[in-house]
């Protein structure tokens, strides 16, 4: 069996090499241009370019370059892409595997997820797979875990979501002014970025995250993930301060790749959490 994901994974394609499967790169498209992750602009040079004024937008893998994917290998596959409603990749993996030969073989997967959840869901299918476990099986216990995923995101910078769209001028100016701190989530339904809370701090903004992951019966078996926009200090920080509300937890820190930068900004921070 290989697995084929997209880069909202985090993993370097040195280190998807290393674990024998295969990602197909998003996109930060900026005056035009349209640039991969890892391979085209890395996330220091995607922050300094947004920080200089420039509005990314975000692009999903192409499907030939899915389709390509597919048919590199005549194994089965088993695609785990960015969640469906939070990208249209997982959209064009099914039509990738429409158009493939031997579509039965694709088996493509809505994690409802990305980042440090969907790169866990990754690890424990190569683990189930090493283990010999049959890929229909491996969907089954992948589902139980995808539905348990949380994500919370930490915004910085007002004037990128303004710009970006996702908040009116009228919002932006309030937010900045005021000094309050929003938390964002997906909804019920995984498909959709709603408000979670607002709170007069990014510290009080971490402390009600824990108690909500508190509520949800976070413990040992769990991991509880924190991912960044430039922001290594600070996320290292809040992963710390998690690890002490929750000391049996797995924990992960990770940069945010380009594509997922444009979708917080400069400076967010991300924490999520899936039951292992």
């Amino acid at each position: 069996m290989k697995i084929v994901a997209d880069t909202p994974t985090l993993f370097t394609p040195e280190e998807a090499k290393a674990l024998g499967i295969i990602t197909v790169p998003s996109c930060a498209i900026i005056d035009g241009t349209a640039y991969r992750d890892f391979l085209d602009i890395s996330g220091e040079d995607f922050l300094a370019l947004v920080n200089g004024g420039a509005v990314p937008t975000t692009s999903q893998p192409a499907i030939g370059d899915i389709l390509e994917a597919f048919e590199s290998t005549g194994e089965e596959i088993l695609a785990l892409p960015i969640g469906d409603g939070l990208s249209g990749t997982y959209s064009a993996m099914v039509s990738a595997r429409d158009m493939a030969e031997n579509p039965g073989r694709i088996h493509v997967v809505d994690t409802k997820t990305l980042a440090a959840a969907q790169r866990y869901l990754v690890r424990k299918a190569l683990r189930l797979a090493e283990e010999g476990e049959p890929v229909s099986e491996i969907v089954r216990d992948l589902e139980e875990n995808i539905e348990s995923s949380l994500s919370f995101v930490i915004p910085a910078d007002f004037d990128f979501l303004r710009r970006s769209g996702r908040l009116t001028p009228v919002a932006a100016k309030l937010l900045r002014t005021v000094r309050v701190v929003p938390v964002l989530t997906q909804n019920e339904t995984k498909k959709r970025i709603s408000l979670f809370i607002i709170k007069l701090s990014r510290q009080k903004a971490l402390e009600a995250v824990a108690e909500h992951l508190k509520k949800v019966g976070v413990d040992e078996n769990w991991l509880i993930g924190v991912c960044h926009a430039g922001a290594e200090e600070e996320a290292a920080k809040m992963l710390e301060y998690l690890h002490s509300q929750f000391p049996g937890a797995e924990t992960a820190l990770y940069p945010l790749v380009p594509s997922l930068m444009t979708h917080g900004g400069p400076g967010c921070v991300t924490i999520q959490v899936i039951r292992k």
